[in-house]
C-alpha cells in the first residue's frame, strides 16, 4: 500500500489500475505541453484516469509523458502513482 498526498492510500487494486506497470514501470517522463501531432490526432489521454489533453481550452494543456510522447499522465495520477511505479522526471 501507498501513500497519496499524506491522507490516502492506494494499491494494486485502485480502479485506475489497468496493466499500466508492463509500460509505465521505472519509465521516464517528461513534464510537457501537450501540441496536437496532427488534424486527426489532436488528443490523448491520461493512461490512468483518461482525462483527455488536448490545445481545447476544456482539456488539459500539461502532464507527464514518455519521451516518444505516447503515453500520457495527469499530475494527480502522477503524484498519486509516483512511487509505486518508480517514476524518474527529467
Amino acid at each position: 500500500m501507498y501513500k497519496i498526498n499524506n491522507n490516502e492510500s492506494c494499491d494494486e487494486n485502485d480502479w485506475r489500475i489497468m496493466f499500466q506497470q508492463d509500460y509505465l514501470m521505472d519509465a521516464t517522463l517528461h513534464y510537457k505541453m501537450y501540441k496536437k501531432h496532427s488534424e486527426e490526432w489532436e488528443h490523448e489521454h491520461c493512461e490512468f484516469c483518461t482525462i483527455k489533453f488536448s490545445e481545447y481550452e476544456s482539456d488539459l494543456h500539461q502532464g507527464y509523458c514518455t519521451e516518444d510522447e505516447k503515453y500520457w499522465v495527469c499530475k494527480k495520477c502522477f503524484n498519486d502513482f509516483y512511487e509505486m511505479f518508480k517514476w524518474k522526471v527529467v
